[in-house]
């Protein structure tokens, strides 16, 4: 018995390397675990950044297709203007309003608004 041998004829373990065995593996797996956990953090926190990057470049591309619609929609309106005062008589209202010209025998009359009724106060 004095080496380590049981009553019965089995080898036991001394009592502190089996402790010291559990405590290792022990410390293992809680080692193992914080790293799956850490390595979990990471790609999380990696996802939700390129989630975050992909609304910032949808918001910035329907902001930037809406310009364009704005832009195209303010050529075309540019462009019937050009050709409206290509034509001599597309230019002639033009000219009376910016530039207060006249043809021969033509006359200006200018039409005031009416003005605001102006509400009747009661005593």
């Amino acid at each position: 018995m004095a080496n380590g041998a049981s009553r019965r004829g089995r080898v036991t373990r001394p009592v502190k390397r089996m402790r010291a065995s559990l405590v290792a593996r022990f410390l293992s797996r809680v080692g193992g675990a914080a790293l799956a956990l850490l390595i979990f953090t990471l790609a999380a926190i990696q996802f939700a950044r390129v989630v975050h990057e992909n609304l910032t470049l949808a918001h910035e591309l329907a902001v930037t297709q809406t310009d364009i619609v704005q832009l195209q929609a303010h050529r075309e309106w540019q462009q019937r203007q050009l050709r409206r005062l290509q034509d001599p008589q597309g230019a002639v209202p033009e000219i009376h309003d910016r530039l207060r010209l006249v043809a021969p025998h033509e006359e200006i009359v200018f039409v005031s608004p009416l003005p605001s009724p102006v509400p009747l106060s009661t005593p």
